[in-house]
């Protein structure tokens, strides 16, 4: 065909096949009527003999227009012409002819200078798939080339829409010309391992060697909706979808479905934990229901209706005719923030997962009723893609803000997570919009603290016994193979070495200070180990015990390690149960009134508890003292479970150690600041840094006119100033002596000042231990008989 791209198929359009059609038909055709038309149609055909035998000028077909339209009735029913998108046209070009009325009807809104064409046409693969069509129809293959083809063409608002192109080939005839290369199998296993090979493709199928007679129909279907939410799936997946060239894409997207060239589309992000609607990270992003606000509280932000709507029932809320609405509710925020956007008809629809709200999409456009609770229904298809980009972004999100408390702050206490987070996303908001941030102090006002500790009774006396114990044992092994290899051996260096291990003696005995462990490290390397070198090579025995001193000391220090090794192992378990003890007792702490906690293992275990309104992030369950209360003698009951549990897991050890338990109760609340370059919260102010140092000195604090220090193993000391705390705390006492808790023996007691703390007092009393016997039954016993049990 003339004017035509180059292409294996010279093209013939040809109408023989379906007048062979009709032929067959009217042999069959037993109407008279039906056999009448036939015949009067192919009589009149037959006058026009280039339709069957192959029109090669596309400029022709102009003039066989009236003949081409006979022919093809049935195929085109003129009954069917306004609704159906039809048309005639040949493989892989752009030439259509014979288009029904509605086709006709599109082509005319897309505009004049409109060029009809197919989407992604690539005029060397065209010409691979002709070859493959010839492999197909006249060869017998089987190669699946399909592919999906469409029209992009804009309607009358210069809006794109899409149409799939349906192809039947049934009307195709396919034969060599005197130009062809005959194929073989081998030529097939080449051209389909080299798809991209364009040259070889020629090579076996020269430009115009194979004619192509016939034509084929097309059938348009608007695909639109479905290539939007296509795209909009691509959109979505993109990681910067936030970003404002997304945005822009988003917007085009939902015109392409809406068919409203204006419309505009938003998003608002919903905080479940702040109830609160925010606007998305990012520039680029807009939001109708926040309007130049950052947040909003959600009732006031839309009123109850939508409210109602949008987080109760997470339904569509549609407004389609904005002032009418706006007139019947004057004070709504929502209706005032569309209209300052010249909104006159919106969709507000919920983006919901597992009943949970995550955010808003607004679609509004500048006419009243365009957009309306039926035309909504059109979102069912779209939401889900959008729910989990969504899901996307706003785990992202919380992962930026992660990053920022980790990289800021460290870890942070679960109940004031919420004020981290809410200063993470200023954070975030902050570097977004101007590429600078600072995490600023996070400070809370009036808060009451609570302080305990179980401490290890003498732990230095402890621990420096054990090294005291591990040094002795080993200077005696020593000695030991030193007397054995004297008795081999008469070398008065012997006793030379035996003299210096019974100085060392008789100096560990008297005392252990801080030098002691050296010079016994000292004495070992420089005169010790040198002479075993020696003793080992004199006989087997010796060789055998030296080997076994070997195996006792620790190959880092050089040193014994037994005595200290059960001291560390004791102390790290005994710190270890009460961690993890304390820890979930917390939980059920914490409904009593979130409150913040942590905990510190020494030699021992120490807590801080701040409680207070202002640590607090919720309205449903306001402040009040009761809680204090509650979580004080929560303190109490677990400071004495505690000390149970102390001495429960040491039934086994090795070694026994005893503790002793104090509160402080400090009657004023204070402010507390995290500071951010040392990563942990800290009394805010001089004043509260009293606190700090009660805190610090009071547990070596004595009993006033003795030299007695208030914390005393068998008992819980809890340390105060106020007269009014002394009643609450002998309320409780009294209350834990009703269940066994604690004993009879109560002491109220004056403590001498220590240094910048004047005036404190102190409730000393028993603390009772429970121990099951092998009946399971639970026996209640005092301090004495406990240290009878260890035993």
């Amino acid at each position: 065909m003339k004017n035509q791209k180059e292409f294996p198929l010279d093209i013939r359009i040809s109408f023989h096949k379906i007048t062979q059609l009709y032929q067959k038909q009217l042999e069959k055709e037993t109407s008279t009527i039906s056999k009448e038309y036939l015949e009067k149609m192919l009589d009149y055909v037959s006058e026009f003999p280039a339709l069957t035998e192959g029109i090669d000028n596309s400029d022709d077909i102009v003039k066989y227009k009236d003949p081409i339209k006979i022919l093809m009735k049935d195929l085109f029913p003129e009954i069917l012409s306004d609704n159906q998108i039809k048309a005639i046209s040949i493989p892989f070009h752009n030439l259509i002819f014979n288009s029904t009325t509605q086709f006709r009807e599109i082509l005319k809104h897309a505009g004049e200078d409109f060029n009809l064409s197919m989407r992604n046409l690539n005029q060397d693969l065209d010409y691979i798939y002709g070859c493959i069509m010839i492999l197909n129809t006249y060869y017998g293959y089987d190669i699946d080339f399909s592919r999906p083809l469409y029209y992009d063409i804009p309607d009358e608002n210069d809006i794109l829409r899409h149409y799939r192109i349906d192809l039947n080939s049934d009307f195709v005839h396919i034969e060599p010309t005197e130009r062809y290369k005959e194929i073989i199998e081998e030529d097939v296993d080449s051209l389909l391992e080299n798809i991209e090979d364009i040259d070889l493709w020629k090579e076996k199928f020269p430009p115009n060697s194979w004619l192509f007679k016939g034509f084929t129909v097309i059938s348009l279907t608007d695909v639109t909706v479905d290539d939007a939410i296509s795209d909009l799936k691509t959109t979505l997946l993109q990681r910067n979808s936030s970003g404002k060239e997304e945005i822009q894409k988003f917007e085009e997207i939902f015109k392409s479905i809406y068919r409203i060239p204006d419309l505009k589309v938003g998003f608002t992000l919903y905080n479940e934990q702040e109830s609160r609607f925010e606007k998305m990270g990012g520039r680029g992003t807009t939001s109708f229901l926040l309007d130049s606000e950052e947040a909003l509280d959600c009732q006031a932000a839309m009123g109850p209706e939508a409210f109602e709507a949008l987080l109760k029932e997470h339904k569509y809320f549609t407004i389609s005719n904005l002032d009418k609405y706006s007139s019947s509710h004057p004070d709504n925020l929502l209706s005032n923030n569309l209209i300052s956007k010249d909104v006159k008809s919106v969709i507000l629809a919920p983006i919901a997962k597992n009943d949970t709200l995550l955010g808003v999409l607004e679609i509004v456009s500048s006419r009243k009723n365009e957009l309306n609770s039926v035309n909504a229904t059109k979102l069912e298809d779209i939401l889900p893609y959008i729910i989990t980009a969504v899901e996307r972004n706003k785990s992202e999100y919380e992962n930026r803000i992660k990053a920022v408390i980790q990289s800021e702050c460290t870890s942070i206490h679960p109940s004031v997570l919420w004020i981290f987070e809410k200063e993470a996303r200023k954070f975030i908001r902050d570097l977004d919009e101007d590429g600078l941030a600072s995490f600023k102090d996070i400070s809370f006002q009036d808060v009451h603290p609570l302080f305990g500790q179980i401490d290890i009774v003498a732990s230095s006396e402890a621990r420096n016994d054990a090294i005291q114990r591990d040094l002795l044992e080993q200077l005696q092994f020593i000695k030991e193979i030193v007397d054995d290899a004297q008795n081999l051996e008469k070398l008065d260096i012997y006793k030379q070495i035996k003299f210096r291990i019974k100085e060392f003696e008789d100096e560990l005995s008297e005392s252990l200070n801080a030098s002691s462990e050296q010079k016994v490290f000292n004495l070992l390397q420089r005169e010790i180990n040198p002479v075993l070198d020696h003793v080992e090579k004199q006989s087997p025995a010796l060789q055998e015990k030296i080997k076994e001193y070997r195996k006792k000391i620790n190959s880092e220090t050089g040193v014994i390690y037994n005595h200290r090794q059960n001291y560390d192992e004791a102390v790290q378990q005994i710190n270890r149960t009460m961690s993890r003890y304390i820890d979930r007792k917390q939980i059920d702490a914490q409904k009593i009134y979130p409150h913040y906690f942590e905990r510190y293992k020494t030699d021992g275990v120490e807590h801080n508890i701040y409680i207070g309104a202002s640590l607090t992030n919720s309205n449903e369950k306001p402040f009040d003292e009761v809680y204090l209360y509650n979580l004080r003698l929560w303190q109490l009951s677990t400071m004495i479970e505690m000390e149970n549990r102390f001495y429960q897991i040491q039934e086994n050890m090795p070694l026994k150690l005893e503790a002793a338990s104090m509160i402080l109760v400090y009657n004023t609340t204070l402010s507390i600041r995290y500071r951010m370059d040392e990563k942990q919260f800290d009394v805010d102010g001089t004043y509260n840094a009293r606190y700090e140092v009660i805190k610090k000195r009071i547990d070596k604090a004595f009993i006033k006119g003795t030299e007695e220090r208030v914390t005393q193993k068998g008992r819980i000391a809890i340390i105060y100033s106020a007269r009014s705390d002394e009643r609450e705390y002998l309320r409780y006492i009294k209350y834990l002596q009703s269940k066994n808790y604690l004993g009879s023996n109560v002491e109220l007691l004056e403590l001498e000042d220590v240094q910048g703390v004047i005036g404190l007092k102190a409730i000393r009393v028993e603390v009772l231990y429970h121990l099951a016997d092998e009946n399971s039954h639970e026996e209640v016993i005092t301090y004495e008989d406990l240290v009878e049990q260890l035993k």
